[in-house]
Formats: C-alpha cells, structure tokens, sequence
C-alpha cells in the first residue's frame, strides 16, 4: 500500500509524483490546487478529455504543442474553428490526433460560451464537489469514480460538453482542486500556498 514517499528534494509525495521529473513538477506546483479563470478550467477539461485512454504524462509532455495548437485555449478562438482547423490538427503531430477529441474540444468550447448567463463552469464544478475532505492513507485509496463526478459528467453532457464521462470528470475535479487527492502525508496537502479552499487545509 503506497502513501508518500520521498521525492528528489526529500519531502514526501504522492508515489505516482517520484516516477519522473514531468510529474514531480507537475504534482508539486500544479495537481490538486485551485485552478482559476474559465480558460484554464477549459485548458485542463480539454487535456482531461484528450488524456482519455491514455497515460497523463503523454499529454503533460505534449501539453504547450496543445496550447500552440488551441489557440491557448481561449474558448472563444477554439469555438469559431472549422473544418479546416480539423484537418491542421490532424496534421499536428505534436498533438494527440485523434479526430474524436479534437471534435468533441470545438464543441466543448462552443457548449462553454453557450452557457446561461450567471453560469460558468467553475460554478458547475463547485456544484458537484463533495463536501468530504478527509486524507486518503494511499494512493490505493482514492477513487478514479465517484457519485459526484458520474453527476457532473451528467450535468457537463445535458449542456452540450462531449467526452465527459464519470472518470473524466473525476479526473478534472482533482487537477483543478475542487478534491485534494493528496495523500494525508504528502506535503502538499497541508501546504499553504495550496490555497482558501477548504479541502485543501
């Protein structure tokens, strides 16, 4: 059963952080803190989506090829892309080609600026975070599904969001900090630069 373990610069992490740099850096300055601005929130929803059958560190390495790629995914560049933005990003080879995902992230974006006024989707986000925030003891522990994330994922899709499904959608309430999956003895956790959020104290 794996908790924290010593990092390169010997503070305790979350064992999958130690298995390379990409994802020490990542884990440390990024995984589990509060993500603000509906762009950024957009950027982490699409790599999410794309990350989808694959391994994180693929689209972590691959990630500002994304950005260039995406527009920085503003929402409102990626929404006006059409048929020929397709066919360049099929043709990317820094990105992950897969015409589904790159579909499913112009609708994505397109279902972001289509949303109520007063809606936004850290709101939809903060709607479906669960209000549970003890430590899991192991990595083993923490769960790729939960009942909030299969109601997000229900929520996102009934808005028109494509490739969002419960472990997606659980996926992203981790990154961007609406559930501290941090390991109860992984430094992060109790960092206090993590963050007001409350699950993240």
């Amino acid at each position: 059963m794996s908790g924290a373990v010593p990092g390169s610069d010997g503070r305790r992490k979350c064992a999958w952080a130690v298995s390379t740099a990409d994802y020490e850096l990542y884990h440390d300055l990024e995984w589990g803190r509060p993500v603000a601005g509906e762009s950024a929130l957009f950027e982490r929803l699409s790599l999410e989506a794309f990350q989808s059958g694959l391994s994180w560190i693929t689209i972590l390495r691959k990630r500002e090829s994304f950005r260039a790629a995406f527009a920085g995914f503003d929402p409102g560049t990626v929404a006006q892309f059409d048929d020929d933005d397709v066919a360049r990003l099929m043709s990317d080879a820094g990105i992950v080609r897969n015409r589904a995902k790159i579909v499913a992230t112009i609708a994505n974006a397109r279902a972001l600026l289509a949303l109520p006024d007063g809606v936004t989707l850290a709101g939809i986000l903060t709607a479906h975070r669960s209000e549970d925030c003890s430590a899991p003891e192991t990595m083993e522990a923490v769960p790729a599904v939960t009942p909030e994330s299969t109601a997000l994922a229900r929520d996102l899709r009934a808005r028109g969001f494509r490739f969002v499904g419960p472990t997606t959608a659980y996926a992203m309430l981790q990154a961007t900090g609406f559930v501290n999956d941090h390991v109860a003895d992984c430094w992060v956790r109790t960092d206090a630069r993590a963050g007001p959020d409350q699950c993240l104290q």
